[in-house]
């Protein structure tokens, strides 16, 4: 990372640029428009994880800030292989900085989406990887672990942001329906979340701290999922098949 502030906000066609791609996805289209699509938009963001990165460290000193495409940048391009929508583009710019050792969605992080009109902030896990979940139910009902999800989810809302992830019809089998962390238990992943029309600030170096305001609200939810992760169990490794290595038929 570079030591002094790179980001100055997103260029004024940046908005624009998202907004026509959700009327225009097409390649030739985009194609066209690439260059302005890396000014307005790719080197700002890159600049921004940056910044963010060096801003959250104090809150979050195992932070990932890797301004790569497919590490804290999400593609722009979809995965349309397995969907009946074959729009080549996604029409929104994601973010994603997080905290630990396993795989980068298998983290708590701190997420940012930009798509027209709107700006949405976020920090923890969107969807809980299998060995993750059996880790937070577990958490949830211990006796130390379990009032602290409840407080941390207390004062995430309490601050004025949504809570995510409420997946479940009912909680786990062999859980008290009365237990005071049920409704959390239904969960599939946690996260807090705030969604507002975008701000001025997205054009300018304001922004960093327009964010981090916002990811500091946020951080009690996440640091109960960091030590979340750091106590569950490494996920389990599928069996390797007989004869499958190197000599194999």
């Amino acid at each position: 990372m570079h030591a002094q502030s790179s980001f100055q906000g997103f260029g004024q066609g940046s908005v624009d640029f998202l907004a026509q791609l959700a009327r225009h996805n097409q390649r030739a289209w985009f194609q066209e428009r690439k260059e302005l699509f890396e000014r307005e938009l790719l080197a700002p963001a890159r600049a921004l994880v940056e910044d963010l990165g060096r801003r959250l460290q104090d809150l979050a000193p195992g932070l990932h800030a890797d301004p790569r495409v497919n590490r804290s940048l999400f593609r722009l391009q979809r995965d349309t292989r397995f969907s009946a929508d074959k729009s080549p583009y996604k029409t929104h710019l994601g973010l994603w900085l997080w905290e630990g050792n396993g795989g980068r969605m298998e983290c708590s992080g701190y997420y940012f989406h930009l798509e027209p009109p709107n700006l949405m902030l976020a920090a923890g896990i969107y969807l809980f990887p299998r060995h993750l979940l059996g880790a937070y139910r577990q958490d949830a009902v211990d006796q130390r672990r379990g009032p602290a999800l409840a407080q941390a989810v207390a004062e995430v809302r309490g601050r004025g942001y949504e809570v995510g992830g409420l997946h479940y019809q009912r909680p786990p089998r062999g859980v008290d329906p009365g237990h005071p962390n049920a409704e959390l238990l239904r969960h599939n992943g946690l996260y807090g979340f705030q969604e507002m029309p975008i701000p001025p600030e997205l054009h300018s170096s304001e922004l960093v701290d327009f964010c981090f305001q916002r990811y500091l609200d946020l951080t009690p939810l996440h640091q109960w999922l960091v030590e979340m992760t750091l106590r569950a169990p490494a996920p389990m490794q599928k069996p390797r098949k007989p004869g499958g290595g190197r000599g194999g038929r």
